[in-house]
């Protein structure tokens, strides 16, 4: 089974980093990193990078397609390169997937029209433009279809699956082997969780066009 994860200048790197910590254990699973150019690429703080090893016609058919997010994605949002190879990985696809933003990218290359799918909670009126069906769900599987809310999302999206591909057992072993078991120390991870100063923070930083403001989230 081979996975391609599209990478790019200024993505976050979580939203490619989590998912691949769960996939690349999947038992005969080919993780490979794709990109428009094979190279080096900086991600959205600017102080790290990951490496696509091959360009995207050297991956042309991946049983799992996954796009991450991050500010990145909207340099990808015009018809180009990128859009036609997801097309085309997903013609033959198993599965693809996306992770924060980058059900974006899915959305204009036309993957997700009116399919229910997720995103980052402030990306989420956006992807209802491109024609999907917003949901503020962690995870959302929509057929072949699965996306992932923001960043740390990914994690789960990958968890849940693998339990799809290769059973619960599986997908808990990889759990326990990479530790998640998550605690943070806030109950903030969600707008309806959070301080009201912090949605409005958030808000009032945000790249996406919503009341006019613009945020740098993946």
């Amino acid at each position: 089974m081979q996975i391609a994860i599209l990478i790019y200048d200024r993505l976050t790197a979580l939203d490619a980093i989590g998912p691949y910590e769960v996939l690349s254990r999947l038992p005969g699973a080919e993780v490979v990193f794709v990109a428009e150019q094979a190279g080096p690429l900086t991600t959205d703080t600017g102080s790290l990078q990951l490496v696509a090893a091959h360009a995207l016609d050297e991956v042309p058919a991946p049983d799992i397609v996954l796009v991450p997010g991050g500010p990145g994605q909207t340099a990808l949002m015009d018809e180009g390169p990128v859009h036609a190879w997801l097309r085309a990985a997903d013609a033959t696809s198993t599965w693809t997937a996306s992770v924060c933003t980058g059900s974006l990218i899915l959305s204009a290359a036309g993957l997700l029209e009116g399919r229910r799918a997720t995103s980052h909670w402030l990306a989420l009126e956006r992807l209802r433009e491109l024609g999907a069906e917003p949901t503020g769900e962690r995870v959302v599987f929509d057929g072949k279809y699965v996306t992932a809310a923001g960043v740390s999302a990914g994690i789960d999206m990958a968890l849940t699956l693998v339990g799809r591909i290769a059973g619960p057992e599986v997908a808990q072993t990889i759990q326990l082997g990479i530790e998640y078991d998550p605690q943070p120390p806030h109950d903030a991870g969600a707008p309806h969780k959070a301080p009201a100063e912090s949605v409005e923070l958030l808000r009032a930083m945000s790249r996406f066009v919503l009341e006019g403001e613009q945020v740098e989230q993946g």
